[in-house]
């Protein structure tokens, strides 16, 4: 069983933004700003898998790729084995990017289609370590029995393969290096229910081979309950509530939460819980409500939210929320 070190975290982020300007007009100035992460704060602990949901547009996968450097921060700091990311110099930046990965929704988009499996895997090796040719072939054929490929994969081509095996490949590529950290978005939910669940036994037994931590993106809630230790909800690119997995879908206490839950399907004899209906669309991102972001669309919604946004805080040990109903 993977164990979970909390005594230090090992990617820390305080008060992380992302904004995208809006320009306009004929000299194209910015006239205004999509705030796609809004000052987030979050721990991550080596060994564990934090899943990160929320609707469509929340800003997980934007949340994600500013983690590992593929989109600026606009402001904030994100720590990564308490060295601030940001400062690092071009050296350090690059055992970062060895020590951080990624396994992205569609692998295939992510493969050069004219290059064969094993000279894209060899690539990552070659620009990151000084292994010999013999050595780095080796090696990508030891990739590929551990992912549950043939060695015999090594000459095809990505469109010979199915979804799944494509995805076994892109775990492949992430775990080359020997990362400490790899970053899910959306890794399973392209694929078969039968092969979401091969998948993600694979990426369990890899966590628990080589101790590895897992950022967990995903919109499917039943996938997360089953993958994750502990869950992150976040609404219009802002923190809603953050428990384990077993606090979280046993109690949910944010109204938000409580939403999202409802809408999984749960074949059930008897009585049903009743599915909470949300009025109203997602805001703009580009012009958010003022106080609480969640307010438009709140059955609890009073003058305080409209006027003031919850501050993000622990109520019960490892339980955060941002909700000025909850005490």
């Amino acid at each position: 069983m993977t164990v979970i070190s909390k005594s230090s975290p090992l990617l820390k982020l305080q008060a992380v933004k992302k904004y995208y300007p809006i320009k306009g007009g004929i000299l194209k100035k910015v006239q205004a700003h999509v705030k796609a992460v809004e000052n987030i704060d979050l721990e991550v602990f080596q060994g564990e898998s934090l899943g990160i949901v929320g609707e469509s547009g929340c800003g997980k996968s934007t949340l994600g790729r500013t983690i590992l450097g593929l989109e600026e921060i606009t402001e904030g700091k994100i720590y990564y084995k308490d060295s601030e990311i940001q400062q690092l110099n071009e050296r350090k930046r690059k055992q970062f990017k060895r020590e951080m990965q990624m396994v992205f929704q569609d692998p295939y988009a992510s493969l050069n289609p004219r290059q064969r499996i094993g000279h894209a895997l060899e690539e990552v090796l070659l620009i990151h370590t000084k292994l010999s040719k013999q050595a780095r072939k080796k090696r990508v054929l030891s990739l590929l029995e551990e992912v549950g490929l043939k060695k015999e994969y090594y000459s095809r081509f990505p469109h010979e393969f199915s979804g799944g095996q494509r995805q076994r490949i892109g775990i492949a590529r992430a775990i080359a290096l020997n990362p400490s950290l790899v970053i899910c978005d959306e890794a399973v939910s392209a694929l078969d229910v039968s092969v979401q669940a091969q998948v993600l036994k694979l990426l369990k037994n890899l966590q628990e081979k080589h101790q590895l931590t897992y950022v967990f993106i995903s919109h499917d809630l039943g996938v997360v309950r089953y993958f994750c230790n502990r869950v992150l909800v976040m609404y219009l690119g802002n923190t809603m509530e953050l428990a384990s997995s077993q606090q979280l879908y046993e109690n949910p206490l944010h109204p938000y939460t409580k939403a999202l839950l409802s809408s999984i399907p749960r074949p059930r004899v008897g009585n049903k819980s009743e599915r909470i209906q949300l009025t109203g669309e997602i805001p703009n991102p580009a012009n958010p409500p003022s106080g609480c972001p969640f307010h438009t669309r709140c059955l609890l919604a009073t003058e305080l939210c409209i006027a003031q946004k919850p501050n993000w805080r622990e109520i019960e040990d490892s339980h955060f929320i941002a909700c000025h109903h909850i005490k």
